[in-house]
């Protein structure tokens, strides 16, 4: 369209902030899944921690608001309760809160596991099935590992998992800063 001078500089000043801020987070999520990947029971037992303290969170503010739209509401007061309840016993007893969501991680890789399956199946005469068969393989494989050795391989499993998602977040947004780089010349 038409090229105006200060779209122009609002675009080069938006994409540079854009880039900054790209690169910035990417290196931290980098270090951070470098240190997952190097230390996963460390990654382990803070990602269940961050994952309890949410929990209470969202169970105090389930009961805030309940407290503020209908204090009878018995339903969300039990949701806060327990929402309270298993963060408490999740903060307090680590290591069931992480042979915990070991179990959880497991169910849900089995659920992508079949999803994608299915998703394969439906695409197959079409290009890129062959990827979410990709995808299925490696679900389902996670998801076994997660349940041979349960509990005691969700130790090591879980900081594995988060590590190498967030160095490849890392990687995905280094490449995206270089990107909005390009974009603003």
């Amino acid at each position: 369209m038409w090229k105006y001078p200060i779209e122009e500089k609002i675009v080069d000043n938006l994409s540079d902030k854009l880039s900054k801020y790209a690169k910035t987070a990417g290196v931290i999520f980098l270090i951070l899944g470098s240190i997952g990947i190097l230390y996963p029971s460390v990654m382990t037992v803070v990602t269940v921690t961050f994952f309890s303290w949410l929990m209470l969170l969202a169970g105090l503010m389930a009961g805030y608001f309940t407290y503020l739209s209908d204090k009878n509401d018995h339903i969300g007061w039990l949701k806060s309760f327990i929402l309270i309840g298993v963060a408490l016993f999740m903060i307090l007893y680590p290591m069931s809160g992480i042979g915990t969501l070991g179990l959880l991680l497991s169910i849900y890789f089995f659920m992508d596991a079949f999803a994608s399956f299915s998703m394969g199946i439906n695409m197959r005469p079409s290009s890129g099935w062959i990827m979410w068969l990709i995808n299925a393989i490696f679900s389902l494989l996670l998801a076994v590992l997660f349940l041979i050795g349960w509990p005691l391989t969700s130790v090591y499993l879980i900081g594995l998992v988060v590590g190498f998602s967030l160095f490849f977040d890392g990687v995905s947004l280094l490449v995206t800063g270089y990107i909005f780089k390009k974009l603003g010349k």
